[in-house]
């Protein structure tokens, strides 16, 4: 009976990390190691569609190769990694939480994880996670309602060394019930408001 229990115990577990592994690659939504403009364009290896004119771009010696536009991924070098200032983040003080349980208002922008290939522009989103913030101080819920999908009340409890820098930071260093400014995350703009 316990032999027979072990088995299916690990029969599942190997099914679950294959899942997972299956699920991370770059069209995984939400996945670590998806490039940051995954959700940019679907398919931006494939050749670019035909001009009116029936041609489907030529490379500059004629050779007929197709033309695909430079990646977003330059301008999302930092996202998670720095302040909206610019600045790296300074270290947490020793006093911050080794968790905390918290609510996050996402506001996407084109190129960020997951984000559908129509999504505003990046400062656009800025403009909106600004107004989002001023909103989420005096009424949070009002700002969740108002924030893309993935938007949520309680996300629960996340431990330190989970998030990008600057996110955990201005998560960590809040107060309980405080909120957030708008900090850029390679999933979009959030606005977290830490409840324990």
């Amino acid at each position: 009976m316990q032999r027979s229990t072990a088995v299916i115990y690990t029969l599942f577990f190997a099914g679950a990390v294959a899942f997972v592994i299956a699920n991370s690659g770059p069209k995984g939504r939400g996945a670590a190691s998806a490039p940051a403009d995954a959700g940019a364009d679907a398919d931006a290896g494939s050749p670019a569609p035909a001009s009116v004119d029936g041609d489907a771009g030529t490379d500059a010696g004629g050779e007929g190769l197709p033309e695909v536009a430079p990646p977003e991924q330059a301008t999302r070098s930092d996202a998670g990694v720095t302040l909206l200032s610019g600045e790296a983040p300074p270290g947490l003080p020793t006093e911050a939480p080794k968790k905390v349980r918290f609510g996050v208002v996402l506001v996407q922008y084109r190129g960020a994880q997951g984000a559908p290939p129509a999504a505003r522009s990046k400062e656009a989103a800025l403009a909106l996670a600004r107004e989002l913030a001023e909103v989420a101080r005096t009424d949070w819920k009002a700002a969740v309602d108002k924030g893309d999908k993935g938007s949520t009340d309680d996300l629960g409890f996340i431990p330190r060394g989970v998030l990008e820098p600057a996110p955990e930071y201005e998560l960590f260093s809040l107060p309980k019930g405080g909120v957030s400014g708008p900090v850029d995350t390679p999933r979009g703009f959030w606005i977290t408001r830490r409840i324990e």
